[in-house]
């Protein structure tokens, strides 16, 4: 008898020794590949886009709004901090990974499974969501920092109500993270707002009237707070970006002759009139079919931000005045547009070249050259994946995925109700380009495509539970195969297996 207790006594140490270890292997592991994919990345792929913001982080242009003043302030930090630029990128990944981390630890906790919480980790390697961790874009920081907050949320959640203060601990990040998305991408709120929802459900299981007011007004709080505190910093210049897009409706519904007679309506000058007549002719001639004011509109040169903002009132007044009267086209017009992001996504993969700024970067920081052969194999790597499975690098697919996940009614286990968010969050986010959407690019999907992968490897896991717990018998039930006194008691002390809460998880 004693010699059956001593082995069980034994065995619990040695699950207890293991459930306590694996999450620190799973941190090792995660800390691992992100520094991996971080030195894949070195020292950052930018674009034109991503160059304008590190020479407003660096001092060396002023910063506008043309792009997010956050992401330019948040730069500059961390140069001042590390003195090197390529940080940025660094900390992207290291998001990224910390935040894979969470929730594969959250998975073992649930399945006891090793190689599912490992299936966790491998979202980082998926090509779709690999191929832009690197890349210094307001899309990448928007998708990292929702799935951070998602994170978050399901940690808390498990939290015993005891642990009031490490709630609270955890929510002041969650917060912080949810208002920098909604600031660093124009139209992230929408994305942002489900996701809130998510975060305050997992706080309080059932939040009355009360607890929404205060927990919205401190989140808009925050929001207000944070960009007055950025515009403070950075004294951003105006630049009404946002004027972009019914150029694109003007010239793309109305006729050039149209354009003129909706120009001159609208009281706006010779000069403005003409402009947009050649833009309108301009992407006739070239076949464009979008971005119409970068590609087509012959502004002065060299390019200057703040043009846009002079002309800004007339060219909403003339979208005002004629897509009603043509909002067969209009519709027409954007559902065109909209179609092709969802279909024909295009930059799948950056290449990580960038305009060399030279002189006009600090001498502090250094512009290391990328690494040749590692931008090449990933670049196959990714490519090739968009050859063989496109509907990966595809916004219809992963539009598809946010639909079954907010309208599925099945349970798919104890975070249905958060998955079902995390579906809205990106529905609601690739929805709102149907009347903005200014290209076809993947980008602009790649927060549905990170949390879909995330989704699915959440419900994938729960599906392989479930039929592990029907093929293992009941929770807590005795192994047949050996004689194990107290097993209940000791079924208890011992840390989540595969056959513990094996509903798992999702």
């Amino acid at each position: 008898m004693s010699g059956t207790v001593d082995r069980w006594t034994t065995t619990v140490r040695r699950a207890r020794r293991a459930g306590t270890l694996w999450p620190w292997c799973l941190a090792a592991i995660a800390a691992a590949c992100g520094y991996a994919v971080a030195t894949v990345f070195h020292p950052g792929y930018l674009s034109a886009d991503s160059n304008t913001q590190l020479w407003q982080a660096l001092g060396d242009e002023p910063v506008n709004d043309w792009h997010p003043p956050v992401m330019a302030l948040a730069w500059r930090i961390i140069i001042r901090i590390t003195g090197d630029f390529s940080t940025m990128a660094a900390l992207q990944a290291a998001v990224l990974w910390g935040t894979l981390w969470v929730l594969a630890r959250l998975g073992w906790k649930k399945t006891g499974s090793r190689g599912l919480s490992l299936a966790v980790l491998a979202v980082g390697f998926a090509p779709h969501i690999m191929n832009f961790t690197g890349v210094v874009w307001k899309d990448v920081h928007m998708a990292y920092a929702l799935l951070a907050v998602f994170a978050i949320a399901l940690t808390v959640r498990e939290l015993p109500p005891d642990r009031v203060k490490t709630r609270w601990a955890l929510l002041v990040p969650a917060l912080l993270f949810l208002a920098y998305a909604a600031l660093v991408r124009k139209n992230g709120i929408p994305a942002a707002i489900p996701v809130f929802a998510l975060l305050v459900l997992a706080a309080w299981p059932a939040p009355g009237r009360r607890r929404w007011l205060v927990a919205t007004g401190a989140f808009v709080a925050v929001v207000i707070a944070g960009s007055a505190g950025v515009s403070a910093a950075t004294a951003p210049l105006a630049t009404r970006v946002y004027a972009v897009i019914p150029v694109d409706d003007l010239v793309h519904v109305l006729t050039p002759a149209q354009v003129r007679t909706a120009a001159e309506q609208a009281g706006a000058s010779t000069d403005v009139r003409d402009r947009l007549v050649t833009t309108a002719v301009n992407c006739r001639k070239r076949h464009i079919t979008s971005d119409a004011y970068l590609q087509c509109y012959p502004y002065p040169r060299p390019f200057d931000v703040t043009y846009l903002n002079q002309h800004a009132d007339v060219v909403v007044r003339m979208w005002t005045q004629q897509m009603p009267q043509h909002w067969k086209g209009y519709v027409e017009y954007r559902v065109r547009v909209f179609s092709k992001l969802l279909f024909q996504s295009n930059q799948v993969f950056w290449n990580g070249t960038h305009v060399n700024a030279g002189a006009r970067l600090h001498p502090e920081v250094e512009k290391e050259p990328l690494n040749g052969t590692l931008r090449s194999a990933l670049q196959n790597y990714v490519t090739g994946f968009a050859r063989d499975l496109p509907m990966l690098f595809q916004g219809w697919f992963w539009l598809a995925v946010s639909l079954v996940l907010v309208l599925r009614r099945r349970r798919t286990g104890p975070y249905t109700r958060e998955l079902r968010l995390l579906g809205a969050s990106s529905l609601l986010y690739i929805l709102a380009y149907l009347p903005t959407a200014p290209e076809s690019n993947y980008r602009y999907v790649y927060w549905p495509a990170l949390s879909g992968t995330v989704a699915l490897t959440l419900i994938a896991i729960a599906f392989v539970a479930r039929r592990r717990a029907a093929a293992d018998g009941p929770v807590g039930e005795p192994d047949s195969r050996a004689t194990v006194p107290s097993a209940g008691r000791a079924h208890e002390a011992a840390p989540a297996g595969p056959r513990e809460d094996a509903g798992l998880a999702v």
